[in-house]
């Protein structure tokens, strides 16, 4: 049996993330964590150590689809594993989230209101009635919501990978995973 790494508990974090955010809904900046630890990684290191090692979503898929045993382990398709697909993907959910800043920032200008519901895959709404956000700045609840639905959507997908295809699928075509293999390789071929 290999000998387990501190690292190897980092699903914990996934799972501790998505239940504050059910408490209260200011919980989802944290996971701007997820956004940033990564590029640090690749900017600085010039590796993908975060995603192949210490990405909490990659621990969770790991555990529950190998370990728990939960993946039916079917063939992915060929196009999960092109660059286009992966590019595209990626271009996609950073204009989502180029969408959540858009909304904060007439939302910090006073332009538009909160929309105070998370939006699963972008058009099933979940009303989050039950979090009390009147203490902090509209803006700061506008990211909160618009963060808190791109993470759990793109949580949905990686289960949903895991459970179809091997554990780790949502790795092949992850937007942070293709962004700092895109840094690595610029960062490398430069140094």
């Amino acid at each position: 049996m290999k000998s387990r790494h501190w690292y190897h508990y980092l699903w914990i974090w996934s799972i501790i993330y998505f239940s504050l955010g059910f408490v209260n809904i200011l919980f989802a900046w944290l996971g701007l964590i997820n956004f940033c630890l990564p590029l640090l990684f690749a900017i600085i290191g010039g590796n993908k150590l975060f995603c192949n090692r210490y990405c909490d979503r990659g621990q969770f898929l790991r555990f529950f689809g190998s370990q728990a045993g939960l993946s039916r382990r079917h063939a992915m398709p060929a196009f999960l594993h092109s660059t286009v697909f992966r590019v595209l993907f990626m271009a996609f959910f950073f204009a989502m989230f180029g969408s959540a800043l858009w909304t904060t920032w007439l939302v910090a200008g006073g332009v538009a209101s909160v929309q105070d519901a998370v939006m699963l895959f972008w058009t099933i709404r979940l009303p989050w009635e039950w979090t009390s956000t009147a203490a902090v700045s509209p803006w700061v609840v506008q990211f909160s919501f618009k963060l808190y639905s791109l993470m759990l959507t793109s949580e949905l997908i990686a289960i949903v990978a895991m459970l179809w295809f091997r554990p780790r699928a949502w790795c092949t075509f992850c937007p942070m995973g293709t962004l700092t293999q895109g840094i690595c390789k610029l960062r490398n071929k430069k140094g």
